[in-house]
């Protein structure tokens, strides 16, 4: 059981493949830290020695923003857009789209579900 920056990766998948499991971690920069290390990248994880996993943790730990610091990062950098109410930060706060999409047709999965607009139907006529 590998962690790695609080993270357990999965031990039956290939290195290069588990890295990208820590937030801030994708298969371009797992390739950089597996270079950076000298570990083959088709290596299980069951497979690493201690040497090399301390290895792939002191070099994530020296070069990159990972996990709960990159998350603290990125939500205030949105707040940031939100307090000075940019186009952005606006889009944020309202829950839509923020890099221009289409949103007249599409755009359900930021939008959420359809909501029926009341007093569309016609009323039956009622007998008095």
């Amino acid at each position: 059981m590998a962690r790695i920056s609080g993270v357990t990766i999965p031990t039956e998948k290939q290195v290069q493949i588990s890295l990208t499991y820590v937030y801030g971690i994708g298969p371009k920069h797992a390739q950089q830290i597996l270079e950076a290390t000298k570990v083959d990248p088709t290596t299980r994880v069951k497979d690493l020695t201690e040497a090399e996993l301390d290895a792939i943790r002191g070099e994530i730990d020296r070069n990159f923003t990972v996990e709960g610091d990159l998350q603290r990062v990125v939500t205030g950098n949105i707040k940031r857009l939100k307090d000075i109410q940019t186009y952005r930060g606006i889009r944020h706060k309202a829950g839509l789209p923020v890099r221009g999409q289409r949103t007249r047709t599409n755009g359900r999965t930021k939008r959420g579900k359809r909501v029926a607009v009341g007093g569309t139907q016609k009323k039956a006529a009622s007998k008095t």
